[in-house]
């Protein structure tokens, strides 16, 4: 969705409301190669302007494939959120936004406003960093090969524990100062 400025400059009374299905598969997976696949997304919202401004409020769901982090099998990964951007035209004065504004100021360039790249900067901003299959978050049995498996930190810790042993090199110096007890 592109709008240009003077375009929304019809909208100073009544907001343009939009409910659209987006189809940004192509551009996520070329931003984000590790997507596998990308539904059709949602997004529903309204766009209005006032004193030079574009004030864009949308929620936005989408339906990613994405392989799991901990065995590379595919999971679909919904994600639904809100955002809320200003735009503003080149040269005007951005004092009044303070630095604690949760919103975005964007200055668009030749007065067009791309929607979709702001609806996928977002949605790359929203993908969780761990992503496991329903199994996985199930507790099934970690992934395993041919001389290797993946083990979890608690697993981890409990093996480091019951491997600590003294280098047999350095078990000698332990008796250089009897007086001094060991305190691990």
């Amino acid at each position: 969705m592109k709008w240009s400025l003077t375009q929304l400059k019809s909208y100073r009374d009544t907001p343009l409301q939009f409910d659209e299905a987006l189809d940004l598969k192509q551009a996520l997976m070329t931003r984000y190669p590790e997507i596998l696949d990308v539904q059709p997304v949602h997004v529903k919202g309204y766009v209005s302007y006032d004193k030079d401004n574009v004030l864009i409020t949308a929620t936005v769901a989408a339906t990613l494939t994405l392989p799991s982090s901990r065995s590379l099998t595919p999971v679909e990964v919904p994600l639904a959120f809100q955002m809320t951007e200003y735009y503003v035209p080149q040269g005007v004065d951005l004092s009044r936004f303070d630095e604690e504004t949760d919103t975005v100021i964007i200055l668009p360039e030749d007065d067009v406003l791309d929607f979709d790249v702001a609806v996928e900067d977002n949605i790359l901003i929203h993908i969780p960093m761990q992503i496991l299959s329903e199994a996985e978050q199930n507790g099934e049995a970690m992934p395993t090969g041919k001389g290797w498996e993946v083990i979890s930190e608690d697993d981890l810790a409990k093996q480091a524990e019951e491997h600590k042993t003294v280098d047999p090199r350095l078990a000698k110096l332990k008796d250089l100062f009897p007086d001094q007890e060991s305190k691990d």
